[in-house]
C-alpha cells in the first residue's frame, strides 16, 4: 500500500509539473481554450520574458536570502550538533523539539516587534535571521544524529596527534559528516526559499527586498496580471528550478543523511 500511495503521489506531482511547464509555453488564449492543449505546438516565450522582467529581481532576492540562511544555519547548527553528540543533553534536545512546535505566526509576530526595535525591518538580514529560527533546530537534530556515528577512535587519534577541538571538528568531524551537513543545508535552503509568512510579515513596503513567494503572490493578485497565466506559470517554473536542481544533485547525500536520523542513543 505504501508503494502504491507513493507512486500515486509521484504521478500527481509529475502531472502537475508537466501541466505547469506546458502552460508556461502557451498563449493566454490557448490556456483559456476549453479544449486542452497537451503539447505547446505554437510555443511562445512571452510568458518567460514577462516573468523575468517582473520577477527576475525577486528570484535574486530569494537566492540571496536562501544562501544567507544556509550559511548562518550551518555556522550555528554544526558546532551545536557536534557538542550535543559528544555530551548529549536531553533537556536541550527536548527544547529543540518544542521550538519546532511553536506556530509560525507566533514567531513572526514576536520577530516583527524585535526587528522593528532594532531597525531591521524591510531588509535581507531580517529574512535571513527569521528563516534561520526554523532551520537551526532542525539542522541541529539532523547533524547530531549523523555525528553520533562518527567513530570515537578518529577523534581520539586526532587528539593524540595534537589537534585541538576546532581543528578536530573542521578536519575530521565535518568531512566524515558531510552527508548530514548537505542534508541540513538543503532543508535550510528549502525552508527559506519557500517561506511566505516571514517574507510577508517582515518585508512590508520594500519592493527591493521582496522574495519570489511574495512577488508571485502580488503578481497573481494584481488586476492586470490575473489573465496572464502563462507568465504566472513561467514564474512558477523558474521558482522551481533551483529546488529541482539541488534535489537532483544532493539526492545521494540527502538519502544517507536522513537514514542517519534513525540512529538511537
Amino acid at each position: 500500500m505504501k508503494t502504491v500511495a507513493a507512486l500515486v503521489i509521484l504521478a500527481v506531482m509529475l502531472f502537475t509539473l508537466y501541466w505547469m511547464v506546458d502552460a508556461s509555453f502557451q498563449t493566454n488564449a490557448q490556456i483559456a481554450d476549453r479544449e486542452p492543449h497537451w503539447l505547446p505546438l505554437d510555443a511562445t516565450l512571452d510568458g518567460y520574458r514577462h516573468a523575468l522582467g517582473q520577477q527576475g529581481g525577486h528570484l535574486v532576492v530569494s537566492l540571496i536570502v536562501a544562501l544567507g540562511t544556509v550559511v548562518l544555519t550551518l555556522l550555528i547548527a554544526a558546532p551545536a550538533a557536534y557538542g550535543l553528540s559528544r555530551r548529549g543533553s536531553r533537556p536541550v534536545l527536548f527544547s529543540l523539539l518544542i521550538v519546532q512546535l511553536i506556530p509560525g505566526i507566533v514567531m513572526a509576530n514576536a520577530l516583527y516587534r524585535v526587528f522593528s526595535t532594532l531597525g531591521l525591518l524591510n531588509s535581507p538580514e531580517a529574512l535571513v535571521l527569521a528563516d534561520s529560527t526554523l532551520a537551526v533546530p532542525f539542522a541541529v537534530l539532523i547533524m547530531r544524529a549523523f555525528m553520533l556515528s562518527v567513530p570515537k577512535e578518529l577523534i581520539e587519534a586526532a587528539n593524540l596527534d595534537g589537534a585541538g577541538a576546532v581543528r578536530t571538528f573542521t578536519r575530521i568531524v565535518l568531512p566524515v559528516s558531510r552527508n548530514g551537513v548537505v542534508t541540513a543545508a538543503l532543508f535550510a535552503f528549502l525552508f527559506s526559499w519557500g517561506d511566505f509568512m516571514f517574507a510577508s510579515t517582515l518585508n512590508l513596503g520594500s519592493p527591493d527586498w521582496t522574495p519570489i513567494t511574495v512577488g508571485l503572490y502580488d503578481f497573481v493578485g494584481a488586476g492586470t496580471n490575473t489573465t496572464s497565466w502563462n507568465s504566472v506559470m513561467a514564474t512558477g517554473v523558474l521558482a522551481s528550478l533551483p529546488v529541482a536542481v539541488l534535489l537532483v544533485v544532493a539526492q545521494r547525500h540527502v538519502s544517507a543523511g536522513l537514514s542517519a536520523g534513525a540512529v538511537k542513543d
